[in-house]
């Protein structure tokens, strides 16, 4: 499934209306506090797991969108506001996010190998 529009919602929500005409609408905080990339949420380097530190110097700017691109076929690549923007977000992620939000849910990063 892929997106016909991506858009900011509200100034608050991340909309993507999806080619089977469904809609998403992610919580901007929620989208970043899940970002998929190594410096977020660690990575595996020859079998050997690194946790990145948390972030405790939250600001306003980190959670609104300056950018969005494509990235291929399949993801988006964000820049936030505060310059981060590593992340990738790919289709089938940004659907589990739109699942996962309702319930606060955090992605399981810990299976990584």
């Amino acid at each position: 499934m892929n997106p016909k529009q991506i858009k900011i919602f509200e100034k608050n929500k991340l909309f993507i209306l999806w080619s089977d005409n469904k809609e998403s609408k992610i919580d901007l905080e929620y989208l970043r506090k899940e970002c998929p990339c190594a410096s977020c949420k660690g990575e595996t380097v020859l079998m050997k797991s690194y946790r990145s530190q948390r972030q405790s110097n939250e600001s306003p700017e980190m959670y609104k969108i300056k950018n969005i691109q494509t990235v291929g076929g399949y993801a988006i690549q964000i820049t936030w506001k505060d310059g981060h923007n590593t992340g990738i977000y790919t289709w089938e992620y940004l659907s589990q996010l739109d699942n996962d939000q309702a319930y606060h849910k955090k992605q399981n990063y810990n299976d990584l190998i």
